[in-house]
């Protein structure tokens, strides 16, 4: 039996090194290891071995079908180079030219992003940043949004490990988590909590949730929210900023309207509808764009603004919407596949 096996090694060695494509793999496997192989034939073979020699018979067996497998894996990894290889085609020099003589293009997020900040520096707006990785302080507590709110439920939020530690991004509470911002509004408490008002500032940046991805929903997406924070702001004040700003991005005939609604951050609070049916495949009268309403007294006291003294309105929409809307896009998959056809329409 040991004479049987150490042959079937040495025979599989010599034919497992020559194998140069997958179907051989295959037909080279089931002959050895297969349910009539001749390695399977070996095994069955133990049935008639008698009892004392077993023990040797099995240790060898198992040492055998060590070797085949370690000869199959190299084999197949072997293959599966070569194949990956043969997709990659010859190595490239990086030191030549780039074939494509064209110039690069911004990604059109980038464009509307640019545009909308742009917009908002001609009336007194500056761009404010601040981390994607937030804690629950800046993201929920201080913009008044309790523990048993919806957005807080780990379905909706993306939470860290609670041995994640970040330099960066310190703690109000050591007992709050850590999470990935579900929306820019962290930036403005952030920015209240450095100086006094006035403060006007536009936020744009990455945010994720929860969502699953379909033609108009994505896990991470891209936000625009404004923070106004000065004496005797009023709704009026609102309405007219965001009726400049549409008009400035999408056109004169563009109109926008106020829907009451709710949010844990602003009181009075309103959802933002705008008509703009003269842009490529928009169908409906009214889309909603986005949510506004004047800063609650208590987010102002949570940064430690006297309600009595400041007001100020707040607003907020997807950058992916607006760029759905401006360029007639149906599918916002389109802006993370990275396709060079899509992308260069931007030019």
């Amino acid at each position: 039996m040991q004479d049987l096996l150490t042959a079937l090694v040495a025979k599989a060695a010599a034919e497992f090194t020559s194998l140069q494509s997958r179907p051989a793999f295959e037909a080279a496997k089931a002959r050895y290891v297969g349910p009539n192989g001749e390695f399977t034939g070996l095994m069955k073979q133990m049935a008639g071995v008698p009892k004392e020699q077993r023990p040797v018979i099995g240790r060898l067996i198992n040492e055998t079908k060590g070797q085949i497998q370690t000869l199959l894996d190299t084999a197949l990894a072997r293959i599966e180079a070569a194949e990956m290889q043969a997709q990659l085609g010859p190595a490239i020099d990086p030191t030549l030219p780039s074939p494509d003589p064209g110039p690069g293009t911004h990604h059109p997020l980038t464009l509307v992003r640019e545009e909308m900040c742009r917009i908002l520096r001609k009336v007194g707006f500056t761009v404010a940043d601040g981390p994607e990785v937030e804690t629950e302080f800046y993201c929920f507590d201080a913009l008044n949004t309790p523990a048993d709110h919806p957005a807080r439920d780990t379905q909706d939020t993306f939470y860290l490990p609670e041995s994640a530690r970040f330099g960066n991004v310190s703690k109000k509470d050591p007992g709050e988590r850590y999470l990935l911002r579900t929306h820019t509004s962290s930036v403005q408490i952030r920015t209240m909590l450095k100086g006094p008002p006035p403060i006007r500032i536009v936020s744009p940046g990455r945010v994720y949730r929860r969502d699953t991805t379909d033609a108009t929903h994505s896990a991470n997406f891209h936000q625009l929210e404004c923070l106004y924070v000065d004496k005797n702001v009023t709704v009026r004040d609102l309405k007219a900023l965001l009726d400049y700003i549409f008009e400035s991005l999408l056109g004169k005939a563009t109109k926008t309207r106020f829907r009451p609604h709710y949010f844990s951050y602003t009181e009075p609070s309103f959802e933002v509808d705008l008509s703009a049916q003269h842009l490529p495949k928009v169908k409906k009268e009214w889309i909603e764009i986005g949510g506004c309403g004047m800063v609650d007294p208590t987010v102002f006291a949570s940064v430690g603004y006297d309600p009595e003294v400041w007001t100020g309105y707040a607003f907020g929409m997807g950058l992916e919407r607006l760029a759905m809307l401006l360029y007639g896009i149906d599918d916002i998959r389109y802006f993370y596949q990275n396709d060079l056809r899509f992308l260069k329409q931007f030019a």
